[in-house]
């Protein structure tokens, strides 16, 4: 789980207005971070399968919505993959 300032933190970096929570790019980053700390997690315990399993549905649903902001507005997607640098 992202700790509560972090996370305070990345949603007023991706808002697109003052009381945006739920818009795909604050979803996308969100889950960014959390992908983050669980591979973090994997350096140390490498046999943590439960939460490798939980790992690969937090990529698949940040996928999932990365495609969905891609083939509604391509300017938001290029500029959420810019400021992660998730992509090439």
């Amino acid at each position: 789980m992202l700790a509560t300032a972090r996370k305070t933190e990345v949603i007023t970096r991706f808002r697109t207005h003052d009381s945006d929570t739920g818009s795909p790019e604050v979803q996308i980053a969100i889950l960014s971070e959390r992908i983050g700390e669980l591979t973090e997690h994997f350096k140390l315990h490498k046999k943590d399968h439960a939460s490798r399993r939980g790992l690969l549905m937090l990529v698949s649903k940040r996928r999932r919505l990365l495609d969905y902001l891609k083939t509604n507005n391509s300017d938001r997607y290029r500029d959420v993959i810019g400021k992660l640098g998730i992509r090439k």
